[in-house]
């Protein structure tokens, strides 16, 4: 059964959460009253209901602003990475309050972030090829984990910080928007050097003559696919590791 201390302690906590990912009071307030009542007519305890208070309150959608109130202030800003920094920088930038909404057709993070209730957020990656899709979508739903994009292999998730750390994840003073938008490894930046030597010299070649425009346009396009083709595979190779990875720790040992 039920306590008016258990109930009285939750939604406490349920209306700090709220408050904080900048719920209106009102709304926070009729919410709560709708909640009271359907405990009272089941009788059971708010968490064992409702799960914890704070993974609650951003599945009720008070991470965002309300549909009929677009925050117009709200910054917006597009970077990418490659696949060694991605996850490095995803934290970086969430703590920074960036929320990602899609990646692009060119695999860039397209971001957001509010001026109103400016939240930390978090973030993971994981394989999500083939059937494994399904089993992690399953996995990570509950914990309120969002599917935010998708790239190669590779699913993108996230999560308001609120979600486990309360009021702690909201961030009273955001830093500046970042003013680079590409993010590269050293693996990636090696790789970057080698396709700029390449376009380069055929450059070179083309201007003193020894290589027409037809040759030069022919290099970029074979260093452009060699490099495409190169990330790509170390990418899913990548990918296929840590799936091999996930599926060990989850065999049981053999006796």
């Amino acid at each position: 059964m039920s306590t008016n201390k258990d109930s009285d302690r939750y939604f406490t906590e349920l209306t700090d959460a709220l408050r904080t990912a900048g719920v209106p009071d009102g709304q926070i307030t009729a919410t709560v009253e709708d909640l009271r009542g359907h405990l009272a007519e089941t009788g059971a305890l708010p968490e064992e209901e409702f799960g914890p208070a704070a993974g609650f309150a951003a599945q009720l959608g008070g991470v965002v602003p309300l549909p009929a109130e677009p925050d117009e202030r709200a910054e917006n800003w597009t970077w990418t990475a490659d696949i060694f920094n991605d996850r490095r920088m995803l934290a970086v930038h969430g703590d920074q309050g960036w929320e990602v909404e899609t990646l692009d057709s060119l695999g860039r993070f397209v971001c957001r972030r509010s001026a109103r209730a400016t939240l930390r957020w978090e973030y993971r990656r994981e394989v999500i090829a083939g059937r494994r899709r399904t089993k992690v979508l399953a996995e990570l739903e509950p914990e309120g984990w969002e599917l935010c994009g998708e790239w190669l292999v590779y699913g993108y998730f996230k999560r308001p910080r609120a979600a486990t750390a309360g009021p702690a994840g909201a961030l009273e003073t955001p830093p500046a928007t970042p003013l680079g938008q590409l993010f590269l490894s050293r693996r990636g930046k090696v790789a970057l050097a080698v396709w700029l030597v390449l376009v380069g010299g055929a450059m070179a070649a083309c201007f003193i003559g020894t290589l027409g425009m037809g040759g030069l346009a022919i290099t970029i396009a074979l260093a452009s696919m060699f490099s495409a083709l190169f990330t790509s595979q170390l990418e899913t190779a990548k990918g296929r590791v840590e799936t091999a990875k996930g599926r060990a720790e989850q065999s049981p040992p053999s006796p």
